[in-house]
């Protein structure tokens, strides 16, 4: 009768197998927690946009109703899936009589309007006549 041979694994072999997942294992789990991180960024980042671009379409919206934009700065709160997104807006008259532009930053941050999630740049055009153009 033939010698039949153990089938399986050696110690060594399990070993390196074991080393080789340990070794990859960190950075596959660090790579996931980069993925995680930018997905969170681009959701915020397309909340914000929303935020902002329903405050432009309330400018428009009020200007039209009440005859006249906005004039200046003015800055707010609004409540947005469940978070507080703080928003500032600038309006400036431009070099085309009529016209004036508006831009609405985004943050997630009271006063943090340097370092918004988004900014939306809007013209739209005076319908009480508008300003002098800017110098």
């Amino acid at each position: 009768m033939p010698e039949q041979r153990a089938r399986g694994f050696t110690l060594v072999e399990v070993l390196v197998a074991l080393a080789v997942v340990a070794l990859s294992l960190p950075a596959l789990l660090f790579a996931l927690d980069q993925q995680v991180d930018g997905t969170a960024y681009l959701r915020d980042k397309s909340l914000a946009r929303l935020v902002a671009s329903n405050k432009l379409t309330e400018v428009r919206l009020l200007a039209g109703a009440r005859g006249q934009l906005l004039r200046g700065s003015e800055s707010g709160e609004e409540r947005l899936a469940g978070r507080d997104w703080y928003w500032w807006l600038d309006s400036s008259s431009t070099e085309v009589p009529g016209f004036n532009r508006i831009t609405v930053r985004v943050s997630l941050s009271p006063g943090d309007d340097a370092n918004s999630l988004v900014t939306l740049v809007g013209y739209l055009d005076d319908p009480g006549g508008g300003d002098e153009p800017a110098p």
